[in-house]
């Protein structure tokens, strides 16, 4: 037995993906169990038609088509483990399997006059929404093709024993054929659609989380650096006072004065170093830079884009002090990727003016580049949009900097300015921000 099985999976493996791919499409266990349903429902219905409605149908033919893809089905269960994972074409050969099989069956009962016959349908759309176009495209193909075959090619629709047979005409016939191929193409299509937007959707919040996610570990590792320097300076304090003392007891000419010296230059420079670590944020150790004054903090997000060729300013507009904003990830890398974006296509400048009152705070990103394509205007914001078709970019940047700044209480807006540039608006209620006057 274990020698047959392994034989089953070396026939099998270039078919079904033998080599397990967590990658791959669609689970095996997930197809396997839809098509348990499907047999089950073929074989009841076959059964109730012939003895419970008594139309002679051709049983044993439409049972063996039955067997052989419950067949099937046992085999893959026994040879593959249930995680296994179905590539593209493994998935794909899977559905048409399963069209074939059906097609046998409505050969045998009356072909598109089998009212069964819009169950063509559901192969193709399974295949819309977990592979891709080109496969789903293949199987509405060959589910049209089976389709016309059905349609001149098929035995009589059977009845029962006490009525007369009915010889549907052959216009009514292609007519069923008709409905059974705009079904196929308008429920895939739309099938397609809503799947692959949900992909993107996924796709692109997943890049959000990534971009999120670094940007916490930013913020971690320069926490553990001030956290380091600050438990470090007790006791490098302790050896440059053992090192002073240790120099004062030893004279000038002695052997070990050059030593000393050495051991008091080092002990400077790890005093500097430590120093500089403890300039870096941390919640941890001070609360000094857990909370920054807006200036600052958008100045900490332009500064990896600042360019000599671009003039960068920051303009204060509101009533009394500047407000202090948390310095949270999120806030400083979403708006890290707006400045980038007008960093990138401004000619000249980039102004960001920064308005502010007892109600709300509000920041605009001002560029002087070409301004946004206005078909894409309305769109901007959703994944894979891209806001400068000729960048070549992925469409992701505003996408992520929207959800990022959405997660802190802002509000986001894009408009071209009537000078020529674009206008970015981040506008924040002051209770989401929790904010305070510097």
């Amino acid at each position: 037995m274990p020698e047959l099985l392994a034989h089953l999976r070396d026939r099998l493996g270039p078919h079904l993906n033998a080599a397990d791919d967590p990658a791959g499409r669609v689970r095996l266990q997930t197809l396997v169990l839809l098509r348990w349903i499907a047999i089950i429902g073929q074989l009841l219905a076959i059964l109730f038609v012939h003895f419970g409605l008594g139309f002679r149908l051709p049983l044993l033919p439409a049972l063996m088509v039955v067997a052989i893809s419950a067949l099937l089905n046992v085999i893959l269960f026994v040879v593959y483990p249930t995680a296994k994972r179905l590539s593209e074409a493994g998935a794909a050969g899977y559905l048409a399997f399963d069209l074939v099989q059906l097609c046998a069956l409505l050969f045998l009962t009356g072909g598109v006059e089998n009212p069964f016959s819009l169950l063509i349908l559901v192969p193709v759309t399974v295949s819309a929404t977990i592979l891709t176009l080109r496969s789903t495209v293949a199987l509405g193909t060959l589910a049209l093709i089976l389709a016309a075959l059905l349609t001149l090619y098929h035995y009589p629709l059977p009845w029962g024993a006490d009525q007369p047979g009915i010889q549907l005409p052959l216009t009514f016939q292609w007519g069923a054929f008709t409905a059974i191929a705009l079904g196929t193409l308008f429920i895939a299509a739309y099938a397609w659609q809503v799947a692959e937007e949900a992909r993107r959707m996924s796709d692109a919040l997943a890049a959000t989380q990534m971009a999120l996610a670094r940007e916490q570990q930013v913020s971690a590792l320069g926490g553990l650096a001030a956290a380091a320097a600050h438990e470090l300076g007790s006791p490098l304090g302790t050896i440059a006072v053992v090192v002073k003392e240790m120099s004062r007891d030893v004279q000038p000419d002695s052997p070990q004065a050059e030593d000393i010296a050495l051991l008091q230059s080092q002990v400077d420079r790890c005093r500097e170093i430590l120093a500089r670590l403890a300039r870096r944020p941390s919640a941890e150790v001070t609360e000094t830079f857990s909370d920054l004054g807006i200036a600052n903090l958008v100045e900490m997000a332009a500064q990896p884009w600042r360019r000599d060729a671009i003039d960068f300013s920051i303009k204060l507009k509101g009533s009394g002090d500047a407000p202090i904003l948390p310095r949270r990830p999120e806030i400083i890398h979403g708006l890290s990727n707006l400045l980038q974006n007008a960093m990138e296509f401004a000619r000249a400048s980039v102004v960001v003016e920064v308005a502010w009152d007892d109600r709300m705070v509000q920041l605009d990103i001002l560029d002087d580049g070409p301004g946004l394509n206005v078909d894409i205007l309305s769109a901007l914001g959703e994944p894979y949009v891209t806001s400068r078709p000729d960048s070549g970019g992925m469409g992701l940047g505003v996408f992520i900097a929207m959800n990022l700044l959405r997660r802190s209480g802002a509000t986001l807006s894009f408009a071209n300015r009537l000078g020529g540039g674009t206008r970015a608006r981040v506008h924040w209620p002051r209770t989401a921000l929790g904010s305070k006057a510097g």
